[in-house]
């Protein structure tokens, strides 16, 4: 019976738990004072049989310690609580850190991104300090084409007249599409985003720099009829279902035929509005089939292939779907401005 009553109190003592100072002085005391349950097995070890007090010694003992231990044990973990909430972490900042928000730049180059590669097409990066041959010469622009001219694009060390004027930063990413073509055959789907430069001054409507995105499709049989529907398709994606597009004839070294896109003004839904200068459409891009010069020029047949090209502005893009008026403000890094896109992410 003794036996039993051991074996029962140490499965209370390996199950016992303490929420606070107050409940383990409470399990202290009905354990192991002078009135409590391990005591009182004790006081009733004189009762034992000679021959059976070496066991059930034993047995008490082993009781006593693993109740001392346990109650030890909870105790020092009260301990340790008290000593981590009381320490203090000089490291910390006073107040809470905040985190950040995406760019709103960063935002809509993602979905424009995202929504040309459900079309099949890849990222293709390349330098920002170029060389003349991929940013004009390659792309069909004539010696003496305004855009070459110093108050059009930055040139690296244009005041040495011992170092030619051939070194530049790009004034658009039509370079990674040259390059692309120069290392690859036919079929090539790749859309190239990044920042371009030129020598701009800087207001509302204007930066130094900026950020495209352009695009390249070549492959044998290529139409315009191709170009339109990617673009179509492209400009639902962003502005929803109901978005309605316009090609206006247009001019570029690169195309030919080439174009312009309009799409149906977003906040009047082409009625008319002062955001749209009451016509309805709003630019967002140029475009048009790949001229047989610059695939001649990149070593590409262009008796066999054809292609189309695209490039537009990520400012403008943002501009459209924020209503951001000042260019300025993209590259200010005015916290406030920025936490007005946290929940665009």
């Amino acid at each position: 019976m003794l036996l039993e009553r051991i074996d029962a109190l140490k499965e209370q003592i390996n199950a016992l738990q303490a929420a606070n100072e107050e409940q383990l002085e409470a399990l202290r005391i009905k354990y192991l004072s002078k009135k409590g349950e391990v005591t009182a097995l004790f006081n009733e070890f004189r009762n034992v049989p000679a021959e059976q007090k070496k066991e059930f010694g034993q047995k008490l003992n082993e009781l006593k310690n693993l109740a001392t231990d346990k109650l030890n044990a909870l105790r020092e973990g009260f301990k340790a609580q008290a000593k981590e909430a009381n320490k203090i972490d000089i490291t910390r900042p006073a107040m809470p850190e905040k985190l950040g928000t995406r760019h709103p730049i960063s935002l809509v180059r993602k979905e424009i991104i995202d929504i040309f590669a459900r079309l099949g097409f890849t990222l293709a990066d390349g330098p920002e300090v170029e060389d003349d041959w991929h940013v004009f010469s390659a792309l069909n622009f004539a010696a003496d084409h305004p855009a070459r001219d110093m108050q059009d694009t930055f040139f690296i060390n244009a005041d040495d007249k011992d170092v030619k004027r051939n070194i530049i930063l790009r004034s658009h990413t039509s370079s990674v599409q040259v390059r692309t073509m120069e290392k690859k055959q036919p079929p090539i789907r790749i859309i190239c985003p990044g920042r371009v430069y030129r020598n701009e001054a800087i207001t509302a409507r204007a930066h130094c720099f900026f950020h495209q995105i352009e695009g390249l499709y070549i492959d044998k049989n290529v139409t315009f009829a191709d170009l339109k529907q990617v673009l179509l398709n492209f400009a639902q994606e962003l502005f929803g279902p109901d978005t309605k597009i316009r090609l206006r004839p247009s001019y570029f070294p690169f195309t030919e035929p080439s174009a312009e896109m309009d799409v149906s003004c977003m906040l009047c839904g082409g009625e008319g509005c002062g955001f749209c200068k009451h016509t309805g459409w709003v630019e967002i891009l140029g475009c048009g089939m790949i001229d047989p010069n610059v695939l001649e020029a990149s070593g590409i047949d262009s008796t066999v292939y054809s292609g189309y090209a695209f490039g537009l502005g990520i400012e403008r893009i943002t501009n459209l779907k924020y209503m951001v008026k000042d260019l300025r403000m993209f590259s200010e890094n005015d916290v406030r401005f920025l936490d007005e896109f946290e929940a665009a992410h």
